[in-house]
């Protein structure tokens, strides 16, 4: 993953503009902060929210982020372990989901936002540039 790429800032969580500030306010796990995003980018000045209910989106990437993981685990069950019963499989299934669930949260809003905000390299000297000039 190099600077630059969408995935660079979905995986390490940055500004999707210039890929040094921080997107959310905490990490996934931390329970009154789950999944808040900041206001804007402290580093290139980036308004996260581009309208109203912006994020209402991701509840389609969350969905099918929940989706994969559910395959992923059904598969893997199946695979690896065949003699285990519907029953054992079902749990494993839930407790992963609801352990995931924090992360895959997070995840489904930032990927939207990379969905729709392009990473600029000279974004943070354009905001440098602005403020001398005034």
């Amino acid at each position: 993953m190099y600077k630059g790429s969408k995935l660079f800032s979905v995986f390490k969580g940055k500004c999707p503009q210039c890929h040094e500030g921080e997107f959310f306010v905490s990490h996934p796990y931390d329970i009154s902060h789950m999944g808040d995003v900041k206001e804007s980018c402290d580093r290139c000045g980036l308004k996260y929210s581009k309208e109203p209910g912006f994020y209402y989106g991701a509840m389609y990437v969350a969905y099918g982020l929940g989706v994969a993981t559910f395959v992923t685990f059904w598969v893997s069950m199946n695979l690896f372990f065949t003699d285990v019963s519907t029953g054992f499989q079902i749990a494993v299934i839930l407790l992963a989901i609801i352990l995931f669930s924090p992360y895959l949260f997070s995840l489904s809003k930032i990927i939207w936002a990379n969905m729709f905000i392009s990473y600029k390299k000279d974004a943070i000297e354009n905001i440098n540039r602005s403020k001398s000039q005034q």
